[in-house]
């Protein structure tokens, strides 16, 4: 079998100083290596690519083409060879390569994305896949086993959940819907007369009872913002999460609408696990950041205003 002589990453390493650090001296003190290694190990990368990395000129060492091309694959090389071991660490740790979550798409995103941050600083290696549902979808992904974990306003039966925030939910309208120009408290009977837009129940089952009102008049998206879009340009009425409106009613382009009952409401997020006897490390750590994130000292918070 024939021994070859590969470049080691201690060369490529040095490589990538030289150029970064912008000399020879620079690159040794910031790999705490004397600067002869440093050339030596220059040297040893040159003789067995059988190329010129660098040039003299005067008493720079600049990157000849060849080099420049050796850089940038360099720089490749030595990512690749750090997430490696960053998994390796992950796997001998125990924690799961991937970690697949269900959000209720009420959640803002200004929270979820705060917990994923705080995740990645303790494995920035596990991958997270995120599903973000509506309603029936959540639950059916929870049931499914599709995902590890989610965050859902219904606790699927057989499952435990935590509390993890309150959320209000605002009905508003353009402000020059014709149901602010009656200008007196609305009814159930005023919001039949006029177009109500929803968001479509991500599950393949649909739970009828999601819809907010019976009229006959409806618009229904699958994205939240698309919805907003639309109220926004005063197609309709709906109820909202304020925090996801928050913009919009402070430019005056949304309004609340003056319910005589039922303006308001408030929906509770729980995060449930999918399994909590085999959850693993990076599945309670990422909860945990969720929880952390949507403490009771935060929910009342500019995340979810």
């Amino acid at each position: 079998m024939n021994q070859r002589s590969y470049v080691s990453l201690d060369q490529w390493q040095a490589l990538v100083a030289v150029v970064e650090t912008g000399s020879y001296a620079a690159a040794a003190a910031a790999l705490n290596k004397s600067q002869s290694a440093v050339t030596y190990l220059i040297q040893q990368l040159e003789r067995r690519l059988g190329v010129s990395a660098f040039e003299s000129r005067g008493r720079r060492a600049v990157l000849t083409p060849v080099g420049e091309m050796l850089h940038r694959q360099a720089r490749v090389l030595l990512d690749q060879a750090h997430r490696l071991e960053q998994r390796a660490r992950t796997v001998s740790a125990g924690w799961e390569p991937v970690i697949r979550i269900a959000v209720e798409i009420l959640l803002p995103p200004e929270p979820m994305l705060a917990a994923l941050a705080g995740f990645a600083e303790q494995s920035p290696a596990t991958r997270v896949d995120v599903e973000e549902t509506v309603l029936g979808g959540t639950l059916e992904a929870l049931l499914q086993k599709r995902v590890d974990l989610a965050i859902t306003p219904q606790i699927p039966v057989g499952f435990l959940g935590d509390v993890l925030a309150s959320l209000r939910l605002i009905a508003v309208a353009h402000p020059d819907h014709p149901l602010h120009r009656l200008n007196r408290p609305l009814t159930a009977a005023d919001l039949a007369e006029h177009r109500h837009l929803l968001v479509r129940d991500s599950g393949i089952h649909r739970d009828s009872r999601a819809i907010s009102v019976e009229v006959d008049r409806r618009w229904t998206f699958s994205q939240f913002d698309t919805s907003i879009r639309a109220a926004i340009e005063g197609h309709g009425f709906a109820w909202y999460p304020q925090a996801r409106i928050q913009d919009a009613l402070a430019q005056g382009v949304l309004k609340p609408l003056p319910l005589s009952e039922g303006s308001e409401r408030q929906v509770t997020l729980y995060l449930v696990l999918a399994d909590p006897e085999l959850a693993g490390p990076g599945v309670r750590a990422l909860a945990a950041q969720f929880k952390k994130i949507l403490s009771k000292d935060i929910t009342t918070s500019s995340l979810l205003r």
